[in-house]
């Protein structure tokens, strides 16, 4: 089996961008071959921060052709589903901590025709996933705390990267890896190799005098560590 089966995904987080100048930002990362923009919505309630909502996503949508992936850092998830997929979501992050009706709510993001990803914070174990892996795209390991930009990477989570990593082999499951909080061109070669294959950076992109490049570094830098495993 292919230890990688899927080719490697960059998707900047517009968290991190400058609104000012937000269209550019977008372009600049878009023409660089980003594969999608991450959209970070957080009501105040399930983390310490307040963001974006539905309306800014869907200017999004008619502002790039890149998918938007939208990641749900709310309480209540499943009542927002429909209005973030009518607004332009193409993947929709839903938290394992946010609802207990999980199974309910990738059904419905599925309904939506969107893809369902689901999102495991520091300390919530991947065995929390067990009868949920079979039915979704992606999941996404939180490698800091939720809430806030430009956190440090969690160090102990590459343990969980690769447990889901052998899960995912094992079974022949059919969901992405993907990895959020502290992502950084010195560590994407790292993540990649782990079993990652959707890298979410917000500061390391956006902070620099040319995100585009940085998109297309990071993007060379995980390529070239995947090439090295078997």
């Amino acid at each position: 089996m292919n230890r990688f089966p899927f080719p490697i995904e960059i998707t900047p987080s517009i968290l991190a961008a400058d609104f000012t100048i937000l269209g550019e930002e977008i372009k600049a990362v878009e023409e660089a071959g980003a594969s999608g923009i991450h959209v970070d919505v957080m009501d105040g309630h399930f983390v310490p921060n307040i963001s974006i909502g539905v309306p800014v996503v869907e200017s999004l949508s008619k502002a790039t052709r890149l998918p938007l992936h939208v990641h749900l850092m709310i309480e209540r998830p499943g009542e927002f589903v429909q209005a973030f997929a009518r607004a332009g979501a193409h993947r929709i992050f839903v938290h394992q901590e946010a609802t207990p009706h999980l199974d309910r709510v990738v059904a419905s993001i599925h309904e939506e025709n969107c893809e369902a990803a689901v999102v495991l914070n520091p300390a919530t174990p991947v065995s929390t996933l067990k009868e949920i892996m079979d039915r979704v795209e992606a999941v996404l390991v939180m490698t800091v705390n939720p809430g806030f930009g430009g956190q440090k990477f969690i160090p102990q989570m590459y343990g969980k990267i690769r447990e889901l990593h052998e899960l995912r082999s094992r079974y022949n499951y059919g969901f992405r890896i993907a990895v959020d909080g502290g992502v950084t061109l010195e560590n994407a070669g790292e993540l990649a190799a782990a079993g990652c294959d959707s890298l979410i950076a917000g500061t390391s992109i956006f902070h620099t005098t040319s995100p585009g490049a940085a998109v297309r570094q990071m993007r060379q830098f995980a390529i070239e560590a995947t090439s090295q495993r078997v």
